[in-house]
């Protein structure tokens, strides 16, 4: 017996947490009946349907794209702008792992392992990742040790990362920035740089954890290899 939130996104229909936000919307059955509870346990002989849908075990992916300016990380938009799972050819239900903003571009991995998500996405396993951020100004070092030891955003204070300035460019006075934080709440780099008085002109994910699109173009992917998931599900533990 499991828990149906863990079983839905086990079985690749979604990522644990819309698991969990679904059962609560009341979108979700077991053998028929509509479930809100959380905390219900599921065996392998029950029949669950969410939105509709009957799930099954199905065939984990995993891939690795290098997500481009002007695409939104969702699965579906009400506003009928092309989504990141819009670009992956495949018959999978896939969905992004965390989330890049509308013009931020770079690494971003989709899969249907709910649980390698979940894990993935969760604070306490501290996921590197590396951003690059293209900032109008010369940053000093006393705000690079700032944006390093942790700033406030939203009223917490980020947790210690690294940071370093790649390039300065005098005849435009902009600064590119090398940022590393295994966060990730919501504009989180944005607004770290406002936090230090910089605002950013461009943003990019250049990795997560030991992934890189370094070699990938902008709006492409690969599959991730066997190898390379379970050294993920490695870096998590």
């Amino acid at each position: 017996m499991e828990r149906l939130q863990k079983v839905i996104a086990n079985y690749g229909y979604t990522s644990r947490r819309k698991a969990e936000e679904l059962i609560l919307k009341g979108l979700v059955k077991i053998n028929g009946e509509i479930t809100k509870e959380l905390g219900t346990k599921v065996s392998p002989s029950d029949l669950i349907e969410v939105e509709g849908n009957i799930i099954e075990n199905t065939e984990k992916v995993y891939f690795l794209l290098n997500k481009p300016r002007g695409v939104i990380t969702s699965v579906t938009d009400d506003k009928n702008r092309k989504t990141v799972v819009d670009l992956i050819k495949t018959d999978k239900r896939i969905y992004p792992v965390g989330r890049l903003d509308y013009e931020t571009t770079g690494a971003l991995i989709l899969t249907n392992d709910g649980d390698l998500a979940n894990m993935l996405m969760h604070p306490k396993n501290q996921i590197d990742k590396i951003y690059v951020a293209k900032v109008k100004g010369l940053i000093g070092k006393k705000e690079l040790i700032k944006l390093a030891t942790g700033v406030y955003v939203d009223g917490i204070k980020t947790s210690r990362g690294k940071s370093r300035i790649l390039k300065y460019d005098k005849k435009t006075d902009t600064s590119i920035v090398e940022l590393t934080i295994h966060e990730g709440k919501n504009h989180q780099v944005k607004k770290m740089f406002e936090a230090i008085g910089y605002n950013i002109l461009k943003l990019k994910r250049e990795s997560i954890a030991f992934l890189t699109v370094t070699n990938i173009k902008s709006g492409e992917y690969i599959e991730l290899k066997p190898k390379d998931i379970k050294r993920l599900y490695n870096e998590t533990k």
